[in-house]
């Protein structure tokens, strides 16, 4: 079942700071609060969603720094009408939660996609995140291309 922002969780609600975090970024990005987002990651933070070269980052290097993630916001999340998270499991260790499921995103044309993969976000103290890593393939994505229900 979803909570009132479109977070399906389905894994362990143990605390732990990385998983805490990760759980406030997935509602930022689900109510589309860029500036809650992007005031979750530390100044020198960074996003690689997804991790290597991608069409929103063709380098593969990532979007390092609250300007850059703020760039991606309007590149990428910004793009969908909608955006939920289903959560199936989430493996705390160390400062990093690294979250298994899958981002159904909804775009303003009718059609979701879904992004299965591994999520991983590390914490950087102080109740910041110093990272976001998306680990999910843009063709499998691509392939689940169709109309909303």
């Amino acid at each position: 079942m979803a909570d009132e922002d479109g977070i399906f969780w389905s894994a362990t609600e143990e605390p732990h700071p990385a998983r805490d975090l990760s759980r406030a970024s997935m509602r930022a990005v689900a109510r589309g609060d860029k500036q809650a987002w992007v005031a979750l990651f530390a100044e020198d933070g960074f996003v690689a969603d997804p991790v290597g070269p991608s069409m929103f980052d063709p380098e593969g290097h990532g979007h390092h720094g609250r300007t850059a993630i703020a760039a991606f916001w309007d590149t990428a999340i910004a793009q969908a009408e909608r955006i939920e998270f289903h959560i199936a499991d989430s493996f705390a260790a160390g400062d990093e939660s690294a979250n298994v499921g899958l981002i159904r995103t909804f775009l303003g044309d009718g059609s979701c996609m879904d992004a299965e993969g591994v999520f991983v976000y590390r914490s950087a103290g102080g109740g910041l995140l110093h990272s976001m890593r998306a680990f999910w393939e843009v063709d499998r994505a691509m392939a689940t291309l169709r109309q909303a229900d």
